[in-house]
């Protein structure tokens, strides 16, 4: 992952309702939900619903289908296990370092 990507998807979870509307995502699994059903749960007004879903979508850790009148929201897992990866790679890695310049 490029760090242009990472940044881009971190920045799109930056904000409170944008990680709650992922997180409600997250919780309907790979079914997904509909707009009106994350309004629902999340109790986000649909004008600022949609502006935090096109957000998400164009970060990629949300990805939206169409079917008939209605588009499925579902959370991009891949891309999101990406992120937490990226993020993640180099966990500790200056720890063992520190133990031996400490010795």
């Amino acid at each position: 992952m490029l760090w242009e990507e990472a940044a881009q998807g971190f920045a799109a979870m930056g904000s409170e309702s944008r990680l709650q509307v992922l997180r409600c995502l997250i919780r309907a699994g790979h079914d997904g939900l509909l707009v009106h059903e994350i309004q629902e749960r999340s109790g986000i007004a649909p004008s600022t619903l949609a502006h935090h879903l096109k957000f998400l979508t164009g970060a990629g850790v949300v990805e939206q289908e169409r079917s008939g009148r209605s588009t499925v929201n579902r959370a991009n897992f891949d891309q999101l296990e990406q992120l937490a990866n990226f993020i993640l790679s180099e966990c500790c890695a200056d720890s063992s370092s520190e133990a031996k310049s400490n010795d």
